[in-house]
């Protein structure tokens, strides 16, 4: 599902990664410039100031990491439990509210069938759409609406909320799901969570759990063997119910 995005490349070097969309021209960099003909090539090369790049088509996955960002995005590591609980595939719809950036809804665009990506705030709205149209994504519609008070859609299979107060918008998103799809929700205080979880109590959802994810790299090398200093600590706590 991650497949080469034809006509742009990924450069890897000791200091970050670097995508390049004019294979025409050199690259210019902090550690050096790369010439054209050496993106053209790929492989290992090496810039003006003797620095070692790694040279690979990009990918989906390389794109995403360059996308414009309005609101905090969600991480990949809670999108990736999101995608593992619901289970969605290529027939499924799916609602993601409060779209913010776009970044969950551009992600799992490469899963399931269709997305809507619903949003009140106008700088959201035009980043999502920009980043939609920047990916080249044709299955993501972008929508102006308040969750709180209407969700279109019918016979979802995962609605995932990412708002300031998710329990006003359970009696929709209950509406909205097929029975047996996936209610996910995004907070970043657990009191936000805490309610939800009560208030989901009046409607006919299943709690199923909530969860926190850390992320921890680690530094291996000949010379060392530790946890890296830029863990991943805490982003968001993760609740999911089941339409019952």
């Amino acid at each position: 599902m991650d497949g080469k995005i034809d006509g742009k490349k990924a450069l890897f070097s000791s200091s970050g990664k670097h995508i390049v969309t004019d294979l025409t021209k050199d690259f210019h960099t902090k550690d050096g410039f790369i010439t054209a003909a050496d993106l053209q090539l790929g492989g290992k090369v090496k810039s003006s100031k003797n620095i070692e790049f790694h040279v690979v088509p990009a990918t989906f996955s390389d794109l995403l990491e360059k996308i414009n960002r309005h609101a905090q995005i969600i991480s990949r590591k809670d999108i990736g439990m999101i995608l593992a609980t619901a289970c969605v595939d290529s027939s499924s719809l799916v609602v993601d509210a409060g779209a913010g950036s776009g970044m969950l809804s551009c992600l799992l665009s490469k899963y399931v069938k269709s997305i809507v990506a619903y949003d009140i705030d106008p700088r959201s709205l035009e980043t999502t759409r920009k980043n939609v149209d920047k990916l080249g994504l044709k299955n993501v519609t972008v929508k102006e609406g308040n969750v709180y008070e209407k969700i279109d859609e019918s016979n979802v299979d995962l609605v995932t909320l990412d708002l300031p107060s998710p329990w006003l918008a359970l009696a929709n998103a209950c509406a909205a799901l097929k029975p047996g799809g996936f209610l996910a929700v995004y907070s970043p205080q657990i009191i936000q969570s805490q309610q939800t979880v009560i208030e989901a109590e009046k409607h006919a959802l299943a709690y199923v759990k909530t969860i926190e994810l850390i992320e921890r790299s680690w530094a291996l090398s000949e010379r060392q063997c530790r946890p890296g200093f830029d863990a991943l600590g805490h982003t968001g706590f993760l609740s999911f119910f089941r339409r019952v």
